[in-house]
């Protein structure tokens, strides 16, 4: 891609460890990455022949520490176009909110997944916004795991819900298929949650974040000197999950050896360690998720069909965004309503506008993508409630109208709001009212056009005005 090629990447990092994985990673992408170790000799930098020629940089906040978004304000003093990326071991939402006031392009929560870690680096430095998808923000607002805290209608997210909780009180497997940022970590969350194995851990592994090389000692562990860098015992993932719950994330990356050694494993109910000369005893509930239809991999000879029917006596198909379009008002002040919550933030509402351009946008990042758009312009919104200027980027793929590309609005009730910020229905008065306001100034105050349009008389139009409080309405 010509807009990464032969780019130059500062990275204020003192890790040598952590330093040489992200210079690898960047480095497959034609990146060159200039280290350095102290937030001295990056703002030095910044002034010689490399440090003009630098595309963005990737700041550990452990080298500045507390100082770290002084740092970032610093750095974008001197220069303003330039993306900044922060790594932190910290989940806090105020460390979130104050770096990007600093100028912090993006946040990223070690450890942080090489894909995810190219992704902001791609989407932070791209020419112009891109136009399938906006960068999201690795902060997660932390949610309760349960089914009540994922919202929505939509009929096949209902089901998917229902037979998710079905199938949370019994033992057996579960695979839960769907886009990546659909819901499926916080459904697996919340079918734990609901599970007779409540009270013991759950254990989640992304397997998508594991290099090939790896994912066998990770499942199975290994024993010392078990192969070359095997300095100690470890313990793997199914054995440390026994009489717990393991989620493996990302299971259409799993490789065909290590799906043969899991297949085994399951159906003899035992694990064996690399290097080991016995077997351990172990009962785990499992649940699966995928981002591809593993059908489709069966199909072409990618999964076996044995582990796949092992793991898939019940499906869960969690629906994209985009084919839920009426829940996105309902999400919005869900999250909202959470993020008001945070440390360094307060509740906000939302304008109309703001609901119809929302609305309007395909969401190829789902749920998750549309609460990091929304965390990201609470934490630089001004006023009381989001309006569709603390949304550029939306407005710049989706221009001034809310329609979609085929011209079919994607709001369902324009300019009447369904739904409370708790995610709950408004009582059926006040939707009417609502209705009724909304009928009398598209029509001007012309009450004949008014009630003729809304299927009434006069009378009963001057009835339900008086009933439901309504005023002047000239």
């Amino acid at each position: 891609m010509a807009e990464i090629e032969q780019r130059l990447l500062m990275l204020i990092d003192d890790e040598p460890g952590q330093s040489r994985l992200i210079s690898a990673l960047a480095a497959r992408e034609g990146w060159r990455c200039l280290l350095v170790r102290d937030a001295e000799t990056a703002i030095a930098t910044l002034g010689t022949r490399e440090g003009m020629r630098l595309s963005a940089i990737i700041l550990d906040q452990w080298v500045p520490g507390d100082d770290a978004c002084a740092l970032i304000a610093e750095l974008k003093a001197r220069r303003p176009a330039l993306p900044i990326l922060m790594l932190t071991a910290s989940t806090s939402p105020l460390l979130a909110v104050e770096a990007m006031r600093a100028g912090a392009t993006d946040y990223l929560v070690k450890p942080v997944a090489p894909d995810r870690l190219m992704h902001a680096l791609r989407a932070a430095t791209m020419l112009e916004a891109p136009r399938d998808e906006l960068a999201p923000l690795t902060e997660k607002l932390m949610l309760s795991p349960d089914f009540e805290s994922m919202v929505g209608a939509a009929p096949t997210f209902r089901k998917a819900l229902a037979v998710a909780a079905k199938a949370a009180r019994g033992h057996g497997a579960v695979l839960v298929e769907g886009e990546s940022g659909s819901g499926k970590e916080m459904l697996i969350r919340s079918m734990h949650a609901a599970s007779p194995r409540a009270k013991m851990p759950l254990r989640i592994v992304n397997l998508g974040g594991v290099p090939a090389s790896s994912v066998e000692s990770v499942l199975f562990g290994h024993e010392k000197g078990a192969f070359p860098g095997a300095f100690d015992r470890h313990v793997g993932a199914l054995q440390n999950a026994d009489g717990a719950t393991l989620a493996l994330d990302e299971v259409d990356r799993l490789p065909l050896s290590v799906q043969e050694r899991l297949l085994e494993a399951l159906q003899r109910g035992d694990v064996r360690p690399i290097g080991a000369r016995h077997s351990f005893r172990v009962d785990v509930r499992l649940i699966v998720a995928s981002n591809i239809p593993l059908e489709e991999l069966v199909a072409q000879g990618h999964f076996l069909v044995g582990l796949h029917d092992l793991l898939a006596p019940t499906k869960v198909l969690l629906p994209p965004l985009r084919e839920r379009p009426g829940d996105i008002p309902a999400l919005t002040r869900f999250f909202l309503a959470r993020i008001g919550e945070q440390p360094g933030l307060r509740e906000l509402g939302i304008t109309d506008g703001a609901l119809s351009l929302l609305s309007s946008y395909d969401w190829p990042g789902n749920v998750r993508q549309l609460q990091a758009v929304l965390f990201r312009a609470a934490v630089f919104c001004d006023g009381d409630a989001l309006t569709a200027e603390d949304f550029p980027q939306l407005l710049a793929i989706l221009g001034d109208g809310t329609a979609h590309a085929n011209g079919n609005p994607r709001q369902e009730a324009s300019g009447v709001m369904l739904y409370t910020a708790d995610g709950n229905l408004r009582p059926l008065e006040e939707i009417e009212a609502d209705v009724i306001r909304l009928a009398i100034g598209h029509y001007r105050g012309r009450m004949t056009e008014v009630a003729r349009r809304l299927g009434i008389g006069r009378s009963t139009l001057y009835r339900k005005l008086s009933e439901l409080g309504i005023d002047n309405v000239a």
